[in-house]
């Protein structure tokens, strides 16, 4: 469930950009306008306003935000008022950069996006950076980092509800022996994790359990120094359940000495329309504090006003 929250009556697209561009206006931006407005617009509002606010001022919006903002706040900004296949597509740009490099964003855009969601993806890629996103991942990444990732954005899963019971077992006891043996890059356990569905997928985790006696991602922290096998693991665990997933990767991001303000914007950003609901819960549950509370204490100013915005608070 998402977490953003727009008026029951918005403005048109044109009043939200002469707005804007008023904020943009005079001797200092108006970074509470920005935020009344961006942050309570859902995806397809803020392409029609990037399209209305180009056709009539003649400029790009990101560009406009681009030089009116700056740091943390901006970096926020700027990722949400993307659509969210472009947002995907320049994080996974990033990801694949020498300087930003980072095989588990790779991993959290193929494992929490749908299939349908995950092409879009692969579209905008294409259009923004004329190649795909399998090659640069098949370039950027080497060893088992490149037999797991490239079949993970290669992938059509199927989306639906219907699993095999019989493949599920099955398929357990593939993975049971694989797991057992540390034979973490074998052939048919990356078929399994890479190509089935996540209904199937869960099912097969279930069946592991109770077969096995052992979570799968309790058995995959057989080597903790192993940084292949933790990808391996958080894998499993985002296409079961992504709010955990999420969960961990805020709470870590959060707790650490300094906040990893790129994962934390990150999150919010790309799960504000879809379960940030779910995650919230999740992390309270998990950490008996109320995620913007902790928000609240690890960040300040209009970046901090902006992510609580994404959280539901306040007016819209």
């Amino acid at each position: 469930m998402a977490t953003l929250k727009v008026p029951a009556c918005v403005p048109s697209p044109a009043e939200d950009s002469e707005q804007l561009r008023k904020a943009f206006e005079g001797w200092g931006t108006n970074e509470a306008l920005i935020i009344s407005i961006l942050a309570h617009r859902n995806a397809d509002q803020r392409r029609l306003i990037q399209q209305t606010y180009a056709e009539t001022y003649g400029e790009d919006l990101l560009k406009s935000l681009d030089k009116e903002l700056s740091s943390d706040f901006e970096r926020a900004v700027m990722l949400w008022t993307l659509h969210p296949s472009e947002r995907d597509a320049v994080l996974a740009n990033e990801a694949t950069k020498r300087f930003t490099s980072s095989n588990w964003v790779l991993m959290e855009i193929a494992c929490s996006r749908s299939s349908y969601e995950l092409l879009q993806v692969k579209q905008a890629y294409h259009a923004r950076f004329k190649k795909s996103l399998e090659e640069d991942v098949a370039f950027h990444t080497s060893g088992d980092f490149r037999k797991l990732l490239v079949p993970l954005v290669s992938a059509f899963r199927y989306e639906g509800d219907e699993v095999n019971v019989t493949v599920a077992k099955r398929e357990a006891k593939i993975l049971h022996e694989k797991i057992k043996d540390k034979h973490y890059n074998d052939e048919e356990l990356i078929r399994i994790f890479t190509t089935r569905s996540k209904a199937q997928l869960n099912a097969t985790f279930n069946q592991y359990n109770n077969e096995f006696g052992n979570a799968i991602t309790k058995d995959l922290k057989a080597d903790q120094d192993d940084e292949f096998l933790k990808l391996l693991r958080a894998t499993a665990k985002l296409l079961t359940f992504p709010e955990k997933y999420f969960e961990k990767l805020l709470r870590l991001c959060i707790n650490k000495l300094g906040t990893d303000e790129g994962a934390l914007t990150r999150v919010i950003t790309t799960r504000a329309e879809v379960d940030l609901h779910r995650i919230k819960e999740e992390y309270q549950r998990r950490n008996s504090v109320p995620l913007d509370h902790a928000i609240e204490k690890d960040t300040s100013g209009d970046y901090e006003k902006f992510l609580l915005a994404l959280l539901g608070h306040g007016d819209c």
